[in-house]
């Protein structure tokens, strides 16, 4: 009897506090977040690189103190925060993740734990931008997948360029690539403000709520989560979490004081989670959604991906012509360098060199625009394997070819020329057609560097609507479509320069010595 009314008070206590019921099944907290993102949010201690610092990791540990739960952090990528929630990566999503409808439509969000707007930040010689008017025409860059970039589309006339991470886009603006930044106060406060050459612009712009976010069926962990932040709000632990980082601020104040007067929510989240799984869209509205990126992925992202194709590999197949050139017969310093070349781009990622050219060579004096920049990286690198090619190519050539262009008067330079490089061309042509779809594909990899291309434009649609299977599949499709054309060619060529019998011949006479 005495140990039913132990469990009975058990029971009891789990329900009073809400972490209660937890501590006797798990001890941990698992929670994901970007440490790339930077200050204030989650980042590494400049200090001691090897953990983790952030007003979100203090808020986590009030939470998990609260809930009688050890937290601990698990890194994610910040765009693919939510899709790692709903594969159960982690238990809950906080990296200031803005409260929106779309995102609502997914997953569960807590009450909100911050509010703050937008700051708008250009260089400080700058007398004509004070607003979101006086953006017409301008190039302004912002973080991908948040209310900024929104805000930023929806207005008509802005360049806008999109960027993973925040540091990027103000080194962009106080290096003249950008005409002005628009994120998060927060944000602005630790990335824009201290820089020497850059301002705040006009006055704060929008509202936006910071809420935790939870899959939709965490109902029981969703209604602790609320209680626990309730109380940090009450007792002060937020408030003096935010003074501690510099974030308190008037509107996080009044939101508090509206959440306090309020209470918990009072909707049931199961009841409100069963309406919303009985709405689902039928086949029919899928594919007639589906339908509906096509256009946008034609239109904004394909003739990019095309251009930058087949600029960067004109790029490469003619570098790499000259590089295999030099390695083979130029004198020893050139021969030197050309190989230095080849071994040192093909032994780096394609990524660091992007970053490098994109990102590095402002630090010289050396500013090139996202295209200049993708062509100069992309071409470059392929370049090397094209050298390659053209070597395989050009030793494969009977060295009785150049002798006999040589014993008609021939000079080097128009032995190779005539005689030597047309029949390694011939060769090469294969292993250079894989090469050019291998680019076709890396050119998705320029999105770093904020170059919108076809790739750039699918996450922006899957992170909009959290559905990367359907239009994932569209896009390759797209790939696939508009790559094909260059595997007929290159298979048209082959046919076309392929062996048809016939003797390479200069001025009348046969030149072939093998």
């Amino acid at each position: 009897m005495n140990h039913r009314f132990l469990l009975l008070a058990l029971l009891l206590a789990s329900f009073a506090w809400p972490g209660a019921a937890l501590a006797h099944s798990t001890r941990t907290l698992t929670w994901g977040g970007d440490s790339e993102g930077g200050a204030p949010y989650v980042f590494q201690d400049p200090q001691h690189p090897q953990r983790v610092i952030g007003f979100e990791v203090d808020i986590a540990k009030a939470l998990g103190k609260l809930l009688y739960r050890h937290e601990v952090f698990v890194q994610n990528e910040w765009d693919g925060l939510i899709p790692a929630l709903q594969r159960g990566d982690y238990d809950i999503a906080m990296n200031g993740i803005e409260i929106t409808p779309d995102r609502a439509k997914v997953v569960r969000f807590s009450i909100p734990y911050y509010a703050c707007a937008e700051q708008l930040s250009v260089r400080k010689t700058n007398t004509i931008i004070h607003g979101l008017a006086d953006l017409k025409g301008k190039i302004v860059g912002t973080l991908k997948d948040s209310l900024a970039e929104r805000i930023l589309h929806k207005a008509s006339g802005i360049h806008v360029r999109s960027y993973d991470g925040q540091i990027n886009a103000y080194e962009d603006l106080a290096d003249g690539r950008l005409d002005a930044v628009l994120m998060d106060q927060p944000i602005a406060a630790y990335y824009g403000r201290p820089l020497k050459a850059l301002k705040y612009a006009g006055q704060p712009i929008g509202h936006m709520e910071y809420g935790i976010a939870l899959r939709p069926h965490d109902v029981k962990l969703l209604r602790q989560i609320n209680a626990a932040l309730l109380t940090l709000i009450k007792n002060g632990d937020l408030k003096r979490i935010y003074i501690k980082w510099g974030m308190w601020n008037t509107a996080t104040r009044a939101m508090f004081a509206a959440e306090v007067a309020a209470g918990l929510p009072a909707q049931s989240e199961l009841s409100r989670f069963t309406r919303e799984l009985q709405s689902h869209k039928t086949w029919s509205q899928r594919l007639r959604q589906y339908w509906s990126y096509v256009p946008i992925l034609l239109e904004k992202g394909a003739p990019m991906t095309l251009a930058i194709s087949l600029v960067s590999m004109a790029v490469a197949v003619s570098l790499g012509l000259l590089l295999a050139l030099l390695k083979l017969y130029a004198p020893p310093p050139l021969s030197l360098l050309a190989k230095a070349y080849i071994e040192l781009v093909r032994g780096t990622p394609l990524l660091i060199q992007l970053y490098l050219i994109f990102y590095g060579l402002p630090n010289v004096g050396i500013k090139l625009s996202p295209f200049a920049a993708a062509i100069i990286g992309l071409g470059g690198n392929y370049a090397a394997y094209e050298a390659e090619n053209y070597r395989a190519g050009l030793e494969a050539i009977p060295i009785g070819q150049m002798e006999a262009a040589l014993s008609l008067g021939m000079t080097r330079l128009q032995a190779l020329r005539h005689v030597i490089v047309p029949q390694a061309f011939r060769a090469v042509i294969p292993p250079v057609t894989n090469d050019f779809i291998s680019l076709f594909k890396d050119s998705s990899i320029v999105s770093v560097i904020t170059l919108v291309e076809l790739t750039k434009v699918y996450g922006e649609l899957a992170s909009t609507y959290y559905d990367y299977i359907g239009i994932g599949l569209i896009t390759a499709a797209i790939y696939f479509l508009m790559g094909l054309p260059f595997v007929y060619l290159a298979r048209w060529l082959e046919r076309r320069m392929a062996g048809t019998g016939r003797v390479l011949q200069v001025g009348g006479k046969p030149v072939n010595a093998a």
